[in-house]
């Protein structure tokens, strides 16, 4: 069996003294391993780097095998983002989550371009509230959307401030008065395009991080990925230097 797609390098891990097991995300055939023969050599640290885009071909005698993957590098993305910690770390995060977030071998096109598209924005300003919103796309892509357009409430559309934590469900800053203690706050950035500050980045980041803990990462052994906290972490430390 065989087959070749593009494929993201989420993780690669070593395997025996020359090989690497290397985990892809790929558009057609979803989150995939296989081997990488000689991964492991000095060319191969480069190569696959978490990020970087590659054309891989994997063959296997039979389906549920292993199998060994051959790559072609396509664009070196992780690269671009070494000399900029705080990219990085929201490359690594990103990687990180859909590695554990994904079910293995099974499509996830929408995933393949969300994750594509954020890659492609790491380098420009602002990539802090689209790293926000792609976590809000990926709870989307496993089934456990946000509903965002209308106040749980009143049904109105205006003045949203606050999430149930329970139904995930928007409510407007009036509705919510009685026990908005209780509820999620809402950044508007989430809802509407446009930059975000240090706090609203880190409501936001709360915000999806409660329901990625609560339905995607509840049953895992470590719950969300470390990589994710370590990001949060860098911008609660920049918001208190900058205090």
């Amino acid at each position: 069996m065989d087959w070749t797609d593009d494929g993201i390098v989420l993780a690669a891990r070593r395997h025996g003294e020359s090989s690497l097991v290397l985990s892809v995300l790929t558009h057609g055939h979803g989150r995939h391993a296989g081997r990488v023969r000689g991964g492991a050599g000095k060319r191969g640290r480069a190569v696959y780097e978490p990020g970087n885009r590659l054309s891989v071909t994997w063959k296997a005698r039979l389906a549920e095998h292993l199998g060994n993957f051959t790559c072609e590098p396509l664009s070196a993305d992780a690269a671009r983002l070494l000399d900029d910690a705080g990219r990085l770390a929201a490359l690594t995060a990103a990687c990180a989550l859909v590695e554990a977030a994904l079910p293995e071998r099974e499509p996830h096109p929408g995933a393949f371009d969300a994750l594509a598209g954020l890659i492609g924005v790491l380098g420009a300003p602002g990539y802090e509230a689209a790293y926000a919103r792609w976590e809000l796309g990926l709870l989307t892509e496993l089934g456990f959307g946000l509903d965002l357009a209308r106040c749980a409430a009143t049904g109105r559309s205006d003045a949203l401030a606050y999430v149930s934590p329970r139904s995930g469900r928007a409510v407007s800053a009036d509705a919510a008065e009685p026990y908005r203690d209780r509820l999620l706050r809402l950044p508007r950035f989430l809802i509407e395009d446009g930059p975000a500050d240090t706090p609203d980045l880190l409501d936001g980041l709360r915000l999806t991080g409660h329901f990625l803990a609560v339905h995607v990462f509840a049953a895992r052994p470590g719950g969300v990925p470390a990589a994710r906290g370590r990001l949060l972490e860098r911008l609660a430390r920049g918001a208190r230097q900058t205090a």
